[in-house]
């Protein structure tokens, strides 16, 4: 993914320089990746036990319309009460998220419905009630906190992309430097040994999602942080795209292994991609077949190399294959 990404930053510098290495530009990658890059960082953590949650994007929203509405409803009785209240109304839309995650573990890991058919149906689930709560309109309104936030930088870098990887190297501390992140790897690597290693697979599950919900909770924050309106529909292309990112950073689709650092480059290379494709001035349809070409490209550079370090050693051609150390010694001349 580092050769992708310089790759791909070279291509449209040399391509469109002027527009593409400009400042405004550079900060839009750097704004717009956090949000996409936080949900593919929960699907990477999930899809690390083996399973899948199509939901991620749904929660996300919930979670804004969550802080929106509590913000707006405070706001028209008492504005400064409203803006007091920013951080308390923020972890309530993150508290939101927690539980959206927590009830696709309940189903996955008590229930014992399939991942991708429990999550698909709390999407729907989500989505409907996002609809029904909005009435199909986008609320408009959110903490002064969250804009101070979305609008603020560090040396030139804006805040929203240090929050990204704050929150890349927690969790990469957590699947790496903890009892449950060795847990959550053995559950997807091998469940039958992870069974037998007395693992509490229903409690690993069920973590394993709240985390995510958590994290599409926060991706929800960072969706007000950037624009103060929140809707049911917003970011509908995501739910494929960071199963993209995911599966591009290294992500094992099956379980058991996983990349955060390779998550985070697989996110900024197709943020890249995508912004080099508007400076060319290229359409999304067009954009969407670059993913797709981008992700069968690097399986099947992974396959190619698997295959390579799997491959058998050559017997010596002197030798029967099933030769004892015995007979091999009398065998040879």
């Amino acid at each position: 993914m580092v050769v992708a990404l310089l790759l791909a930053v070279t291509l449209f510098a040399i391509l469109n320089p002027r527009v593409f290495l400009s400042p405004i530009n550079l900060q839009n990658i750097a704004v717009a990746a956090p949000e996409i890059g936080i949900i593919a960082i929960a699907m990477m953590v999930v899809m690390l036990t083996g399973g899948i949650d199509l939901s991620l994007v749904a929660i996300a929203n919930f979670s804004a319309i969550t802080i929106s509405t509590l913000h707006t409803a405070i706001a028209t009785t008492d504005p400064d009460l409203a803006n007091n209240l920013g951080v308390v109304i923020v972890l309530a839309g993150i508290a939101v998220g927690m539980l959206g995650g927590a009830f696709n573990g309940f189903l996955v890991s008590v229930v014992g419905i399939t991942p991708i058919l429990a999550t698909l149906a709390t999407m729907q689930i989500y989505n409907g009630i996002a609809i029904v709560w909005t009435g199909g309109s986008t609320l408009y309104g959110a903490p002064a906190m969250l804009g101070a936030i979305g609008q603020a930088a560090v040396a030139n870098v804006p805040l929203l992309f240090i929050i990204f990887l704050v929150v890349a190297v927690l969790v990469a501390i957590l699947v790496n430097r903890t009892a449950l992140g060795r847990m959550i790897q053995l559950e997807g690597a091998n469940p039958v040994a992870a069974q037998y290693s007395a693992i509490p697979r229903r409690a690993v599950l069920l973590k394993t999602y709240t985390v995510g919900g958590l994290l599409a909770g926060l991706a929800g924050v960072l969706f007000l942080a950037r624009n103060p309106t929140a809707s049911a529909d917003y970011g509908s292309s995501y739910v494929l795209l960071v199963i993209v990112i995911a599966v591009l950073g290294g992500t094992n689709p099956t379980g058991g292994f996983a990349s955060v650092f390779g998550v985070v480059l697989a996110t900024l290379t197709l943020q890249v991609v995508s912004s080099g494709f508007t400076a060319i001035r290229l359409s999304s349809y067009e954009y969407a077949i670059a993913q797709g070409v981008i992700l069968i490209t690097v399986m099947i550079f992974d396959s190619v190399s698997s295959s390579r370090t799997k491959r058998p050693k050559k017997l010596d051609p002197q030798l029967p294959s099933e030769a004892s150390p015995t007979e091999a010694a009398l065998l040879r001349p």
